[in-house]
């Protein structure tokens, strides 16, 4: 699918051109819905059009967590792993 945004040219950065702003919206819309739950790592990275590894260094640089574990889920894991091993 392609998608076609009006932007104006005072949002450009004299450093930016079209192309490489077209590619930091891509990447920044896949993080944001990575982020929300609407797309898996896989489904992002295609999104963005990047590999994982710089899939991963984004979220690293925007603090987006990669791992998504409730604390309650960890601790019934532990509760579950203490019961199974301690008569070991």
């Amino acid at each position: 699918m392609q998608l076609t945004l009006d932007i104006p040219d005072h949002c450009l950065t004299p450093q930016q051109d079209r192309i490489t702003l077209a590619q930091q919206l891509k990447l920044y819309s896949a993080l944001l819905l990575f982020q929300s739950g609407q797309l898996s790592r896989g489904a992002a990275c295609e999104f963005a059009g990047v590999d994982i590894y710089a899939f991963l260094a984004a979220c690293k640089k925007h603090k987006i967590p990669v791992i998504n574990i409730e604390a309650d889920d960890i601790e019934a894991d532990l509760l579950r792993f203490e019961r199974r091993y301690a008569n070991e």
